[in-house]
């Protein structure tokens, strides 16, 4: 198989491989195209919670993407954790040198277990500066309560934080519903000209690791092949889903998505 599309990863590394940079390349690499990293922090974690948090270098950060992306030019760029200003300032200079449009941020603020992964200072620059710069952001609804300091408790109120975030200068917004208490899952795409819903089966497990991280490097992924935006949304929501219903049970805690389910073997390894 030939990749279809590059996809650049800036985000954090998750040692238990559910989340994260990890998450990331299993996505980007099951649905068939090309990863690249540049690795923002590594943590220590698993299932259960996080036990440690070592930020990267922001200078070293930034050669990653600048130096792989010089050599590969990526088709679509996906980034998750930005744990300071200081990165999330470096991060946005250094994209602007790749010059690739298609960028993907997932506003990672609060792990599974409740570990807070980013600072105020970060969280205002983001919201003023760095979501404006990006073609799509994907937060889910904790996230878009802290970008725009309104509680949400409803498919109405997840369309008005959208539209809250649209004025802030965001281009593309897809608000994650998992979080409301309902057998249905409503994702909401929302920009200047029309929102659409999508809707979708909940799955009642306790194994959702990662599935912020793997929508959003579904999504980059197909947008990096050239497939419309709805399109993508729809492709990737799809492939979570998919990835949550093959019912993996891994772990003591929240446990990971099973990311190769999109893969059928041909060939006979035994």
């Amino acid at each position: 198989m030939f990749p279809k599309s590059k996809v650049l990863i800036v985000a954090g590394s998750d040692s238990s491989g559910g989340a994260g940079i990890q998450a990331d390349i299993k996505t980007v690499t099951s649905l068939g195209s090309y990863a690249m990293t540049a690795i923002t922090a590594v943590t220590s974690q698993n299932t259960t919670g996080i036990k440690s948090i070592i930020p990267i270098n922001p200078k070293n950060i930034s050669s990653q993407i600048i130096f792989s992306s010089k050599d590969i030019k990526p088709d679509g760029v996906k980034i998750g954790m930005l744990h300071s200003k200081k990165v999330a300032k470096v991060v946005l200079n250094s994209l602007n040198e790749v010059k690739t449009k298609k960028i993907i941020l997932d506003p990672v603020m609060v792990a599974k277990g409740g570990t807070k992964l980013i600072n105020n200072q970060a969280i205002n620059f983001i919201k003023n500066e760095f979501i404006q710069s990006v073609f799509l952001i994907t937060p889910n609804i904790p996230e878009a309560e802290i970008l725009t300091k309104k509680k949400i408790f409803s498919i109405q109120d997840m369309h008005e934080a959208g539209q809250e975030l649209i004025k802030l200068g965001a281009k593309n917004v897809l608000i994650k519903g998992g979080h409301l208490k309902s057998k249905i899952i409503y994702d909401i795409l929302v920009n200047k000209n029309f929102t659409k819903i999508f809707k979708n089966k909940k799955y009642y497990t306790k194994n959702t690791h990662g599935t912020g991280c793997s929508l959003s490097s579904a999504i980059t992924t197909y947008l990096s092949c050239g497939k419309p935006l709805i399109k993508s949304c729809a492709l990737g929501i799809k492939y979570v889903n998919q990835a949550i219903g093959s019912k993996l049970n891994y772990g003591k805690g929240s446990g990971p998505i099973n990311h190769l389910n999109s893969i059928v073997l041909k060939k006979n390894f035994g």
